[in-house]
């Protein structure tokens, strides 16, 4: 008896070990990102002064006179994930609740089956159909001199983070208990209403991390952005070309020299970035957390 005793406890001390491992370096990796993006983007924030860099409109890295001034690409990557996670979401939720509460079984394997083929295509493809197909379409609908604009980066987006809310947020509303659905058709309420009023609410948890991840999505997108936006350092406008945090540090990094005040600034752009996106995420999980209380 001794002997098996103590092999159970090695059987789950091990396990527990290498849960305990793998949660460990997860932490561990963030710190590190962490710690490095500060210490690589600190010194470029101070040579340049953190008012001119994050207030600053003028980003002019290979001029004679350089500027450093990220406030464009702040406010481009601001209003671009704003506004594709306003469009995306609400068609996002509601093709998951079809998905999980109205249509029939081919037509949702057949629906099901097209949203898990989007989130399998690369970003790059998105942006060769965007600027093949997109750019020259709002070119010509708002007769302006190039398409690409925040606009079609906006209509990029929405597209890209759709497969990720709908299959997180399906399965959030699978999840709820059918005993809740059934109590509430038993007090006379219909299915629509049962679907937005007892289902959504109860799998609020899940859509919020749907959100949570569309927003990373649209944050973290630099190559079909790129593609798409002009790239050109912008205060933000519908249709004008402009550049994200996240297309800026693509554009410049492949040439800018090591050591100099242009590659660290690139790296200070990538530290408002990771702040921005942690803000972002203590936001939502306070108002989830605000929510369900």
């Amino acid at each position: 008896m001794k002997k098996v005793s103590a092999g159970r406890r090695v059987s789950e001390i091990i396990p527990h070990a290498l849960f305990f491992i793998c949660g460990a370096m997860a932490v561990a990796f963030v710190i590190a990102i962490s710690i490095y993006l500060v210490i690589s983007g600190l010194p470029a924030i101070g040579q340049i002064g953190i008012g001119n860099f994050l207030f600053g409109t003028v980003w002019a890295s290979t001029a004679a006179d350089p500027k450093y001034g990220i406030l464009p690409f702040i406010l481009t990557s601001f209003y671009g994930t704003f506004l594709s996670v306003l469009i995306g979401v609400p068609i996002g939720l509601m093709v998951a609740v079809y998905l999980s509460k109205a249509a029939p079984k081919r037509i949702a394997a057949v629906i099901r089956t097209a949203v898990q083929l989007l989130a399998g295509i690369p970003s790059v493809v998105y942006g060769l159909v965007g600027m093949i197909v997109l750019v020259p379409g709002i070119q010509r609908a708002f007769r302006l001199s190039s398409g690409a604009t925040l606009l079609a980066a906006i209509v990029v987006l929405v597209i890209m983070i759709l497969p990720s809310i709908i299959n997180v947020s399906e399965t959030a509303l699978q999840a709820v208990p059918k005993e809740y659905e059934e109590a509430s058709l038993a007090l006379g309420a219909t299915r629509v209403e049962t679907w937005f009023k007892v289902s959504v609410p109860a799998a609020r948890s899940g859509i919020a991390a749907a959100i949570v991840l569309g927003v990373g999505r649209a944050i973290g997108e630099a190559m079909a952005i790129i593609m798409v936006s002009g790239n050109v350092a912008n205060m933000p406008g519908l249709l004008k070309p402009v550049r994200f945090m996240t297309t800026a540090i693509a554009s410049e990094m492949s040439y800018a020299s090591v050591g100099s005040l242009q590659r660290n600034a690139l790296f200070s752009i990538g530290l408002v970035l990771f702040i921005f996106i942690m803000i972002i995420n203590i936001v939502l999980n306070i108002f989830i957390k605000g929510r369900s209380k």
